[in-house]
């Protein structure tokens, strides 16, 4: 959507930003609004974790977003089975099939960034440690024109033998999820729709994968944890 100005034509996007720090949504902010002021107008909405991110996303009269930036590690919506910034960016995707999705994080697993770009395959993907103003600028420069974006940590990454990456499936991330908070393996079927004994099977096959077989379910999530696959 445009808007007359008397001497540019001035581009209007909508801006979704979801962090859970305060701090980090202002910095944005004030790096969006000051790119290019003579040819876009932004008009930014925030969220600070995923509950109210999905309240936003999903009420009928949000107009959609053009450009969303998400942080994956987020306090999560069990309600509605929304963990993480990844989940969001597949909600919007849904709702929003034209929106820009630009993902940040602070994790620098190869398996986890590959991940990512496999299920979500974002305009953007930045390594919060890469982040500077000016870096900010040139990832939204880069996204509204239509580029992908990948900071100086994904790329060289993205650039790694993969030899040992594994990949699960949601249901998996779930388990690991509930099993890191503390939840009895009988009680997690209440929140996964799959059986007790289907559970059992997939934690034994998940010991295998990350070769604690035998260990303890600390064990577990701490190699969960370090291959990237639980936030």
């Amino acid at each position: 959507m445009t808007i007359a100005s008397n001497v540019n034509t001035i581009t209007k996007n909508n801006i979704l930003i979801v962090d859970d720090h305060p701090f980090i949504i202002e910095g944005y902010k004030n790096a969006i609004t000051r790119y290019n002021p003579d040819e876009f107008e932004f008009v930014i909405s925030q969220a600070k974790d995923c509950e109210s991110a999905y309240i936003t996303i999903t009420n009928p009269e949000t107009k959609a977003f053009d450009i969303a930036f998400l942080d994956i590690s987020m306090p999560p919506y069990e309600e509605k089975g929304i963990y993480n910034g990844e989940d969001l960016a597949k909600l919007i995707s849904e709702y929003m099939p034209n929106c820009k999705i630009i993902l940040l994080t602070m994790y620098t697993e190869l398996l986890k960034i590959k991940t990512i770009i496999n299920t979500i395959n974002p305009s953007g993907l930045v390594i919060k440690n890469d982040l500077t103003f000016d870096e900010l600028l040139f990832a939204i420069d880069k996204v509204i024109k239509d580029e992908t974006y990948y900071s100086e940590s994904v790329l060289k990454m993205l650039n790694l033998s993969e030899e040992d990456a594994i990949e699960i499936d949601q249901i998996d991330k779930q388990i690991l999820f509930h099993i890191s908070k503390g939840t009895k393996l009988n009680d997690i079927p209440q929140y996964i729709p799959i059986s007790l004994g289907a559970i059992e099977r997939r934690k034994i096959n998940l010991k295998e994968l990350l070769k604690v077989e035998g260990g303890s379910d600390i064990e577990l999530i701490r190699e969960a944890k370090n291959r990237g696959l639980l936030f």
